[in-house]
């Protein structure tokens, strides 16, 4: 997803067997698990309306699920790439990713305002401009994410864990929309408490695997961990009801 390599090789030092086992197996599995989580979430209001007869998507939230499903499935292409050893076409690849980043960032702010807007939630139990709060934060700490990540793309071992990270945090809302009674009932602690477990549980394996808590995981999952609870809590302010009302006014 950049011009350089996003998951081809560790720090330094590491063996080939290492590199391999980190290049094509945990971030495979996390491509393939983030693919199933938001077409689990969107499958009745995108992916799958025309099965379930939802009410036609407007032009804003189309081009908004084609963005980020081109994200996920360029994540998806970058890891097979490098697991086939073809890291020309990875690179060439990197300037879609960098475009489709800023697509991401643009038309996910205008979707979550959007839906602030017609008073959509994926769940009654929270208010829409109190939701709207979760994508319209999900967008800064993307770009950090994804920024560090190309700054650093010539530093591997950081390069591929941002974008890890980065593609992971962009699953709360799909998370929120699964039809489950147990996420339903839970609402944001169980929303925001699997969105953690996933990252958590990727730093978790990386640093057995490596021994060390690799400094990218930890200020990377460190900002993930904060911003999660910390938007929840800005959301049910009254400075932040003004501001959502201004936005969508």
């Amino acid at each position: 997803m950049s011009t350089d390599s996003i998951l081809r090789g560790e720090r330094a030092g590491d063996s080939p067997s290492r590199t391999r086992r980190s290049g094509h197996g945990l971030y495979a599995w996390v491509a393939v698990g983030a693919a199933l989580i938001i077409f689990a979430g969107f499958a009745r209001t995108f992916y799958l309306r025309s099965v379930f007869g939802t009410t036609p998507l407007s032009p804003l939230l189309f081009v908004h699920g084609a963005v980020m499903t081109t994200w996920l499935v360029l994540f998806a292409a970058q890891v097979g790439l490098v697991a086939a050893g073809r890291t020309d076409l990875h690179r060439r690849l990197g300037v879609l990713g960098l475009v489709v980043a800023v697509l991401v960032i643009g038309v996910g702010v205008a979707a979550a305002i959007d839906a602030g807007r017609r008073g959509a939630s994926p769940t009654t139990e929270v208010p829409p401009l109190v939701f709207m709060a979760i994508p319209l934060f999900d967008m800064p700490v993307f770009a950090a994410l994804v920024g560090v990540a190309l700054w650093k793309r010539r530093r591997p071992d950081i390069h591929k864990r941002l974008m890890l990270l980065a593609t992971l945090g962009l699953l709360t809302p799909g998370i929120a929309r699964i039809p489950l009674d147990l996420i339903q009932r839970g609402g944001p602690p169980m929303f925001f408490g699997l969105a953690l477990f996933f990252p958590l549980l990727c730093v978790a394996i990386d640093t057995a695997r490596s021994r060390r808590l690799h400094p990218a995981f930890g200020w990377g999952g460190a900002l993930l961990i904060l911003m999660l609870p910390l938007r929840l809590l800005i959301a049910e302010t009254q400075v932040w009801m003004q501001f959502a009302r201004w936005l969508v006014a």
